[in-house]
Formats: C-alpha cells, sequence, structure tokens
C-alpha cells in the first residue's frame, strides 16, 4: 500500500512523531478497510476482519516513475528509499538492471505495469496488494525457474487496488465508506530463485543471516 502523506506529513520534530504516526495508521486502518469491502463486494466488512488483516499487512511508501534508475544505479539510491519507509516501486520498465537488483537486496518489491496501463495514483493514495508473500513464496517452491538460480520467465501477477479518499464521487469507479477503487495489475519477472529468497528474507543481509544460521 502506498500512503504519500508518510512523506508529506513528515514532522518537524519528534514531539510531533507519535501524533503522526497515529494519523497514518488511523488512515491506513480506513483505506484497508474499504480495501477489503471492494475486493469482498460489499458495502462494510466484519467487525475484527480489518484489524485481523492489519496484522498481516505492511504498510509502507512506493515510488512511481516511467524508467527509474538512469544514473542512479548506485546502491545509495535504493537503501536511501528504504530507511525512509519504501516496500516497493512502480514503472513501466527499469533503466539498468542493477538499480532493480539494489531494489531487490534491500528487500523492496520491483513491479512493473503494462505499457498501455494508464497509472492515476497520487500522492496520498493507497495501493492494497493482497498475498505478496505467498505469491512469491509459492513462486519459489513450484521452482518456476527450472534452472536452480536461473532466472524464470514467467512473471508473477498481483492483482492490486487503487484506492483513492475521493468521498462520494459521481461517476468512475466504485465508491464505498468515501473511497474510489480502482483494478491495477502489477507484475514482477525475470526473479531468480535467490532473489526470491532474498525478498521473502526482507532483504540480502536477512538472507545470509538465515543461511549462515
Amino acid at each position: 500500500m502506498e500512503d504519500a502523506r508518510l512523506r508529506e506529513g513528515a514532522p518537524e520534530g519528534e514531539a510531533d512523531a507519535p501524533e503522526t504516526a497515529i494519523n497514518v495508521l488511523g488512515a491506513a486502518t480506513d483505506a484497508l478497510e474499504a480495501a477489503l469491502a471492494f475486493q469482498g463486494g460489499a458495502r462494510a466488512v466484519a467487525p475484527g476482519l480489518t484489524r485481523g488483516r492489519l496484522k498481516t499487512t505492511q504498510i509502507a511508501s512506493a515510488v512511481f516513475a516511467r524508467r527509474p534508475g538512469d544514473g542512479s544505479a548506485r546502491e545509495q539510491a535504493a537503501s536511501c528509499q528504504r530507511v525512509l519507509g519504501g516496500g516497493a516501486n512502480i514503472c513501466y520498465e527499469y533503466a539498468t538492471k542493477r538499480y532493480r537488483s539494489n531494489l531487490i537486496n534491500w528487500g523492496m518489491l520491483p513491479f512493473t505495469i503494462d505499457g498501455g496501463c494508464d497509472f492515476s495514483a497520487e500522492p496520498g493514495d493507497w495501493i492494497y496488494i493482497p498475498g505478496v508473500r505467498g505469491i512469491i513464496a509459492g513462486s519459489a517452491a513450484n521452482g518456476d525457474s527450472g534452472q536452480g538460480e536461473g532466472a524464470s520467465d514467467a512473471d508473477m501477477e498481483f492483482d492490486a487496488l487503487l484506492i483513492k479518499d475521493k468521498g462520494a464521487v459521481a461517476g468512475g469507479g466504485d465508491v464505498c465508506q468515501g473511497f474510489t477503487a480502482e483494478n491495477l495489475k502489477l507484475r514482477v519477472g525475470g526473479l531468480t530463485d535467490e532473489e526470491r529468497e532474498i525478498i521473502l528474507c526482507g532483504c540480502l543481509m536477512n538472507y545470509y543471516a538465515a543461511k549462515n544460521n
């Protein structure tokens, strides 16, 4: 899920940090509840479902660019994003393999979207991507590459929801509890078995730690 307000609403001092965190968590909870309602085709969700799902849902920021990584392929480009709460990148294509690899090594998901897809997300919108870990773990368990450490030609597809806090908007998208939702198809392709395990471990350092234990 993406909340650009994590960046726009950054506190000026440490004293404001707890209140800001509470505001972000509250906004995330509202958006998640709306996403679950849209996903289930209902106007509301059962009590407790959102709270339970929130425990297994990562809240992170995401960066969108048409072709990122050109001239920014050094490790700092990815590490700084991760330290600032980044969880994923979304683009049409990556300019360099090294930049994409650095994202993976820092535990971030290198999503792409189809060239003809109009990406309409704006700062403050949310992207709900259910079942991420299961999809990646399933691909690793199935050995999609079939070549040990080799890359898989098959894309992993993720059916996501772009959630916008628009209130009661007439026309365009579904409206539930003051939110609108749009379907969004995300892909991650060409991962090696090792890269899948790195993402599942959280980052390259965790991956090496797990192998040495």
